[in-house]
């Protein structure tokens, strides 16, 4: 309160009438009041470092009348400078474009020497100001801002004296009529205050080294600006993966990102290609090595609608016999599902090996990739798995079998997945394969089986495995199970806890017999 004496005494003492007149009015007319000076008194005493306390001395006795046309003044200004509440404060001195008000006030100079306390700025821009540096201002040494641009001010602008205003961080002397003063770029003031601050003010030794730095400041930077805000946008859509970690969704491919991963999509890259599905062996930015399967199929809107919530699911698969799935690629023209590339070889492969030989070690494969068609069931049951010899991994660490392939759009249902195991446990116990290259392969390749089911068994079973007579009561069951996933409708299918069931019942029974 006290630091803002200056308009609250003001208006205490005065009738509000008098406050509609002039501020040249004001000064000419009203005197103090009686009581004024025992007030001002009582003022220094409760706080001696206001302004006015500070400008009295024993040499020098206090000017009762200059302090109070200084209150006088004070009002006027804080108004004029539009303070939102000039009876509890008054921050800013702002006069713009009015060069008579302008001149005005600063011809005070009462008014500067008691320069409230409570003015932290002063704006006086763009009022045609003619005359030298106004250092009577600099009275204000509180202030923090100073913006004196856009007029034609002359002469040497009074260093020392800006020097000594602790409290500025912001001076504007642009375009003026300053004379150039080496002193500027000997002090620190230059350091304190950059080109901008001096920008046509003729203040600069070297106008133009500074013109350059402003072509840079005005020019230069905003196209950086532009150009770097273009990289970074080029970047969130495109190419998201050169972004880092923490600024970017990992599971959202782009077309670009699979683009670029698979080397624009050459043969070289290409593992194999079928039902619609191209797979590709493609290398991310980081380095990690995936299974890209692009989906070739056109479809509409709400199918890529659907194909998204199917990949959101199928992302959050967890199990040591699915592979793990790194995200996925939604756009107009391509659609893809990323997965890890797993080191290791296909059943397929590995069924014609010596180590596939007996019941007992395929059973085993088989037990996995129940436990992983389980936990799909349980937990996501909207996924579809591709189930065959070639799609289902054997892990190089510990032989475990890893389901590789997710029909993304196939129906999505517990059927299917039982249909799908009942074709790969077949492919197990019979090492054949239904031929893709004709049409309705699988029917085709179930009633070949059915054919010697259930007299001639040991027609299909792979004669690789020596099933000896203790174990085909057992390996013909297998193929039974087989037989009745693969039923239609699928309403005789058995249900994938019988299965696991089932399953469980073989691989202990093979182990007491080995």
């Amino acid at each position: 309160m006290a630091s803002s004496l200056f308009i609250i005494f003001f208006l205490t003492i005065l009738p509000l009438s008098v406050l509609s007149a002039t501020v040249l009015e004001d000064l000419a007319n009203l005197t103090p009041p009686p009581d004024f000076t025992n007030t001002i008194t009582q003022n220094c005493i409760r706080n001696p470092l206001l302004r006015y306390c500070n400008n009295t001395s024993s040499s020098s006795p206090m000017d009762i009348v200059e302090i109070f046309r200084s209150t006088i003044v004070a009002s006027h200004l804080c108004n004029e400078s539009k303070n939102p509440n000039c009876v509890e404060s008054f921050p800013k001195i702002r006069i713009h474009s009015r060069p008579k008000t302008a001149a005005l006030y600063l011809s005070f100079d009462f008014f500067w020497k008691y320069c409230p306390l409570t003015v932290v700025e002063i704006d006086l821009v763009n009022n045609s100001l003619n005359s030298e540096f106004p250092t009577n201002v600099l009275s204000c040494a509180q202030i923090r801002t100073l913006d004196l641009s856009y007029n034609q001010l002359s002469g040497f602008v009074p260093v020392q004296n800006l020097t000594g205003l602790a409290n500025l961080t912001r001076l504007n002397l642009s375009y003026n009529r300053f004379s150039e003063d080496n002193k500027i770029s000997d002090s620190e003031f230059f350091k304190r205050f950059n080109a901008s601050s001096f920008v046509h003010s003729g203040v600069l030794p070297d106008a133009k080294r500074y013109k350059v730095k402003v072509l840079v400041l005005l020019i230069v930077f905003p196209i950086t600006v532009i150009l770097l805000c273009f990289c970074l946008g080029w970047m969130c859509l495109k190419r998201p993966d050169y972004l880092p970690r923490t600024c970017r969704r990992s599971h959202k491919f782009t077309s670009a990102m699979i683009d670029a991963a698979t080397d624009e999509f050459s043969d070289q890259k290409l593992v194999s290609k079928s039902g619609g599905v191209d797979i590709y062996r493609g290398t991310l930015r980081d380095g990690t090595e995936a299974k890209i399967e692009v989906y070739t199929e056109k479809v509409s809107k709400e199918k890529r609608r659907e194909f998204a919530e199917e990949c959101e699911a199928v992302f959050k698969l967890r199990h040591k016999n699915l592979v793990r799935v790194l995200g996925w690629c939604n756009g107009r023209s391509l659609r893809a599902l990323v997965t890890e590339w797993t080191y290791g070889e296909s059943l397929e492969t590995w069924l014609n090996s010596s180590l596939a030989c007996s019941w007992r070690r395929r059973l085993r494969v088989v037990m996995g990739v129940v436990d992983g068609l389980f936990y799909v069931s349980e937990h996501w049951p909207e996924v579809t798995l591709g189930l065959s010899t070639s799609s289902v991994l054997l892990s190089d660490k510990d032989q475990e079998p890893l389901i590789s392939q997710f029909k993304i759009g196939d129906g999505n249902n517990s059927s299917t997945n039982i249909f799908n195991f009942g074709l790969f446990l077949l492919e197990m116990i019979t090492n054949l394969r239904p031929d893709e290259a004709q049409e309705d392969s699988d029917r085709r390749y179930l009633e070949y089986i059915r054919v010697h089911y259930p007299d001639n068994l040991e027609r299909v079973i792979d004669e690789k495995m020596k099933v000896e007579e203790r174990t085909l009561e057992k390996v013909k069951q297998g193929i039974t199970l087989g037989l009745m996933c693969t039923d239609k409708p699928p309403l005789k299918q058995p249900s994938l806890t019988q299965i696991y069931d089932l399953v469980v019942s073989l691989y202990e029974s093979s182990s007491r017999h080995h």
